[in-house]
């Protein structure tokens, strides 16, 4: 068995609504599926309160069907097809509630039950009736709608779900006025789910100027592009003509050309009023589905997230800045490492030439001889603290040096390695060598002083020998025993002096080597201390630039991957639209009566 293309259509368009994820569309659809199957093609009538809505349906059918009256307002719809066996029933819970298994209800005892039941809150879904009617033999069912009204009432839902279900819709109104604007308005969204539209205008027979109504609603609906037929009825006279059998009665009632309508436009070509429901239905699904679709696609490729392409700047330029920090602070620690060294060996001189002045001033009054040991505990300990301090001083001078560049190349800063200045050994302040002091003993005193007497008493004798007196004589031992003891002391003082030199240059020679070797060990702890001042912030630094070179690789990636799925996203947008163009052009086809064509469009 062939199956028809608004099947296929229909099928195609709830694979697309659940691909699309609208579950919602599927229901609707599948529920209208089953129905649009049913050989039996559903006409709803529908209409505000007080139109004779269901009095129609008994005028067409010639028989009370459904309750009327002012106090009985249809609430639940009344599902009425044929039957061969007359029955009614009234519905609830999907199921037969009511007339099935209790004394059978007439038509109209049905209907009134089950609004006066709705009406008091029971849960009924509908009333159905089967009676044996050639109108209804040839498979149309009519389903007298609940009254339209406010909306959000029970009522107007009840009513909206009987339209989502027919294939054909007969809006009821009457002759007293013009159609209003919400009945309009129903009819032009009616006509956009429903291809068969039908208004039947009622009570022709109690307003005498129903053309002029007739002619006004035909323009109102003219304007509101709604292309369906008016025809004006009475349906009492339709009901009179049933019982009297008059035929010129029923030709005044106009139901007539309602029939006709109904067999033209509903019964004529079941499989087309199915297929056009059908195609009705699916473009409506499918617009919805188009709508957010076709929005994406026009709002084009939506721009990287301004955030992360911020970031991405950021990190880019922050990678930039910590390259230049590396060779700002490189170059700035070499430069302070340099006037360090300048002031280290400026410190160190400086120092030593304080020690030296004092030893000068010190053996210019001191006889090494008697102080020499005492003295070279002194230079020792001055040497020391010399040292000490000189120590002291370069680690202050690095620890700010270090300080200041870690403000740019280690902010959480870095630890000086002190232990790399060692304590001051014995070998550069011990080994003061005692200097070669000559004594001045008691024979070398005597022999000076015997010397230097004889050349006074050779002069003095001389001299007073000119007086008469012998060479030896008491003025010249006088004057023997003066130079003598004068000799004595004057070499003592040249002695003293000789000592006194020989001291500070041993002195100075000892500070010399001091300054040469301990100078030479502080400048390596300095060279050492750049280097592992400059290794440790290279690596830090080295780290940071890592850290900022990943942290903008992610950054980077994280865009190129939004980028990619953002891509994917419009390709797949693109594609989804163009197969559901191609799903609405299939239901254009069949709503414009070219089934054959929708299986290749």
């Amino acid at each position: 068995m062939t199956v028809p293309p608004w099947l296929d259509l229909f099928d195609d368009t709830v694979r697309a609504c659940a691909a699309g994820k609208r579950p919602d569309l599927v229901n609707r659809l599948l529920d209208r599926r089953a129905h649009l199957v049913d050989p039996g093609r559903r006409v709803a009538v529908v209409g505000c309160a007080g139109k004779g809505k269901s009095q129609l349906v008994n005028a067409l059918l010639g028989t009370a069907v459904c309750a009327v009256g002012d106090d009985r307002t249809t609430a639940v719809p009344a599902v009425v097809r044929h039957a061969a066996t007359p029955f009614a029933t009234v519905v609830t819970d999907e199921r037969p509630a009511l007339g099935a298994a209790e004394e059978p209800l007439t038509p109209e005892a049905a209907t009134a039950r089950a609004n006066h039941l709705a009406v008091v809150g029971a849960d009924v879904r509908r009333a159905e009736v089967g009676l044996p009617r050639a109108l209804l033999e040839s498979g149309l069912v009519l389903v007298d709608s609940p009254a339209l009204g406010a909306p959000g009432c029970p009522g107007t839902a009840r009513a909206v779900a009987v339209l989502a279900e027919a294939d054909a819709v007969l809006l009821v109104t009457d002759a007293t006025a013009e159609l209003s604007a919400p009945e309009v308005e129903l009819l032009v969204q009616v006509s956009k789910l429903c291809p068969v539209v039908l208004v039947a205008l009622t009570k022709i027979d109690i307003v005498p100027g129903w053309r002029r109504v007739a002619e006004a609603d035909r323009r109102l609906l003219a304007e509101a592009g709604v292309r369906a037929p008016l025809l004006p009825v009475s349906s009492l006279l339709r009901l009179a003509a049933a019982e009297t059998g008059d035929k010129r009665l029923n030709a005044e009632s106009g139901f007539a050309e309602l029939v006709d309508a109904l067999r033209r436009e509903v019964l004529a070509d079941p499989t087309r009023a199915a297929a056009l429901s059908a195609a009705a239905t699916a473009g409506l699904a499918l617009d919805q589905l188009i709508a957010p679709l076709r929005a994406e696609f026009d709002a084009g490729q939506p721009a990287a997230d301004p955030a992360a392409l911020a970031a991405w700047h950021a990190a880019g330029r922050r990678v930039e800045e910590l390259a230049r920090d590396a060779q700002r602070w490189q170059t700035l620690l070499a430069d302070d490492v340099a006037d360090l060294l300048a002031d280290v060996d400026f410190d160190l001189r400086d120092r030593t030439r304080r020690i030296l002045r004092e030893v000068d001033d010190y053996f210019e009054v001191a006889d090494p001889v008697k102080v020499w040991p005492e003295f070279e505990g002194w230079m020792t300990e001055n040497l020391t603290a010399t040292a000490e301090v000189h120590s002291g001083w370069l680690l202050e001078r690095f620890e700010w040096t270090a300080a200041r560049i870690a403000k740019q190349a280690v902010p959480e800063g870095v630890a000086i390695p002190s232990d790399l200045l060692r304590e001051v050994s014995a070998e550069h302040v011990d080994g003061l060598r005692s200097p070669h002091i000559e004594k001045f003993s008691t024979p070398q005193k005597l022999f000076v002083g015997l010397r230097g007497s004889y050349s006074g008493l050779l002069m003095s004798g001389l001299a007073t020998s000119l007086a008469g007196l012998p060479l030896i004589n008491p003025f010249s031992v006088g004057a023997g025993v003066a130079f003598g003891a004068r000799s004595v002391f004057e070499e003592r003082g040249a002695r003293l002096k000789r000592r006194q030199a020989i001291a500070k240059t041993t002195a100075q020679r000892h500070v010399d080597d001091f300054f040469l070797s301990y100078g030479k060990e502080t400048k390596d702890a300095a060279r050492v201390i750049h280097r592992a001042l400059r290794d440790r912030f290279a690596a830090v630094a080295q780290q940071r630039r890592a850290e900022a070179t990943e942290s903008a690789r992610a950054i980077k990636r994280d865009l190129d991957a939004a980028a990619a799925r953002t891509g994917a996203r419009a390709a797949e947008v693109r594609r989804g639209l163009e197969q559901l163009m191609a799903l609405r052009r299939r239901a254009e086809v069949i709503r414009a009566g070219n089934p054959a064509r929708a299986l290749s469009a």
